[in-house]
């Protein structure tokens, strides 16, 4: 991603600790909770590996075409499990997301895509609905933490405050992500 080094290595940190938890996540006894981590999971990875500055690391030319079939292949498995949870929604959104964004990188390695025209109006629509999400899944953690201090221990893959905090953190990591474009 172009900018500034320092915000991206933030950026591949956040992104990075994000997938780790969610491989935490996939040893969940329940068998949705796996799935939806293991998606997540790519997601953070894959997030924090584009988020690396270029001043550090230029990917090769042949690495953003294949991006875009792996999240390509991610997006039409979310779109697949849709059928069965509308969380799955979300998860095709983001894979759409980084579709987009590989594509973009590989239009124009290694320059600033808005020029003078502005933001483009997909880039536009992402940024509004992950802000939007952002927004959303910040106000949704806080009664979950207040009503889980009560409760009973649960394994790391099984806490909903943890795992909405990490969807949390990738949201405003695809934010930042989407702002540096």
């Amino acid at each position: 991603m172009h900018g500034p080094a320092s915000p991206g290595w933030l950026l591949v940190a956040l992104c990075a600790a994000t997938g780790a938890y969610c491989l935490l996540r996939m040893r969940s006894s329940v068998e949705e909770q796996r799935r939806a981590a293991g998606g997540e999971a790519l997601m953070g990875f894959g997030m924090a590996a584009m988020a690396v500055p270029t001043t550090v690391f230029t990917p090769p030319a042949w690495a953003w075409p294949l991006y875009a079939a792996v999240f390509g292949a991610a997006a039409l498995r979310a779109l697949w499990s849709a059928r069965s949870s509308p969380h799955h929604l979300h998860h095709l959104v983001g894979a759409a997301a980084m579709v987009y964004m590989a594509v973009v990188m590989a239009a124009s390695p290694g320059a600033h895509h808005h020029g003078g025209a502005g933001v483009p109006p997909l880039t536009g629509v992402l940024l509004v609905y992950f802000t939007g999400y952002v927004l959303l899944a910040g106000a949704r953690l806080v009664p979950v933490a207040a009503a889980a201090a009560g409760a009973g221990t649960a394994g790391w893959g099984d806490r909903p405050e943890l795992a909405r905090a990490c969807r949390l953190s990738m949201g405003i990591g695809m934010v930042a992500m989407l702002l540096a474009l």
